[in-house]
């Protein structure tokens, strides 16, 4: 369980926060962490609604819906209805047992969770960046250029340089590549996703600043793309539950996310299988966590969590960033 306090510098209900949260773990462990910010973007990148927020595994359990993003106090009322700097130990108590975690399990546990949800983005450890050597890095690369120069899969002919330079052909090269889960093929062999993209149309749907438009295949792997090519790009996707437009914007390597209260959950189903199958529809963006939570409830076959928008982009980079590097 990962435990986030969000405060203004020098907020004097922090430490009467902290107290609490300890006092209503009852001596389970937990990952405490405390940020500061300044300025209401980095509320908005937080989720921030005023000082303090708790954050459990990236979700505020006391957010108001419509709530902006705000670096002035937040109040809280207890169960008489009064108002305080801070929640309860018995709100925090009610709000930490909702996550889902055992109050007996034990802080490996949770972190071997986790692990797990993020395992199918990161191949079990091994990373999305192809090995250097059958000629996978080389094809692997020219095929996310090719998507990222014209937002579509290449066709055989464009990636035959590439694979003639380890003395292999195409096909061959594109079926290691399927069966190693770099990419997915179809039935007759044609490139249907090279993670990040999508030759098919999906929920998210790319703008690279060329103009080229694209598909992402999740809202990691859109987050990703930017990390990837250190482009100025734009995500355009929805909330799959009540259809509000979302919109992440990248400038200069900073992100605008519209609404600014928006989540990304991050999960995976039960079953074995490529990526693309495993959890890609189980990566999405939504446009605060009161829709998050309510999909969650909705999907009892999906396991995972609900991520702030700096652990999404914290994924997103630590996935997709190497892919395109020449060393």
């Amino acid at each position: 369980m990962r435990i986030t306090v969000v405060t203004v510098p020098d907020c004097p209900n922090a430490p009467v926060v902290r107290e609490r949260i300890t006092a209503a773990l009852g001596g389970r462990q937990a990952q405490l962490e405390l940020i500061e910010v300044h300025e209401e973007a980095e509320a908005a990148r937080w989720g921030m609604t005023g000082s303090p927020t708790v954050l459990v595994d990236g979700v505020d359990p006391f957010a108001v819906a419509g709530a902006p993003a705000s670096v002035s106090c937040r109040l809280y009322r207890d169960e008489e209805g009064r108002t305080g700097g801070a929640p309860s130990i018995q709100a925090l108590r009610q709000a930490l047992t909702g996550t889902g975690v055992s109050a007996s399990a034990p802080a490996e546990e949770c972190c071997g969770d986790d692990r797990e949800v993020l395992d199918p983005i990161g191949r079990a450890g091994r990373g999305r960046r192809a090995p250097d050597e059958r000629g996978l890095r080389a094809v692997h690369q020219a095929v996310l250029r090719h998507f990222a120069a014209t937002g579509r899969a290449p066709e055989p002919a464009d990636l035959a340089a590439a694979a003639a330079e380890a003395s292999r052909t195409v096909a061959d090269v594109l079926a290691e590549l399927g069966r190693e889960d770099f990419l997915t093929l179809d039935a007759d062999g044609r490139i249907r996703a090279a993670y990040p993209f999508s030759a098919v149309p999906t929920p998210h749907r790319l703008r690279l600043a060329s103009g080229v438009e694209a598909w992402a295949m999740c809202a990691i792997d859109a987050l990703g793309v930017a990390a990837m090519l250190h482009h100025d790009i734009t995500v355009a996707s929805s909330d799959p539950v009540d259809g509000r437009p979302i919109m992440v914007t990248f400038t200069g390597g900073s992100a605008r996310w519209e609404p600014a209260a928006v989540v990304v959950f991050v999960g995976q189903r039960d079953q074995a299988g490529p990526a693309a199958t495993v959890c890609c529809d189980a990566l999405n963006f939504f446009a605060d966590s009161t829709t998050a939570q309510a999909w969650v409830r909705q999907h009892p076959e999906v396991h995972g969590r609900i991520t702030s928008q700096a652990e999404a982009l914290r994924i997103a980079e630590q996935t997709f960033g190497p892919l395109l590097a020449q060393d």
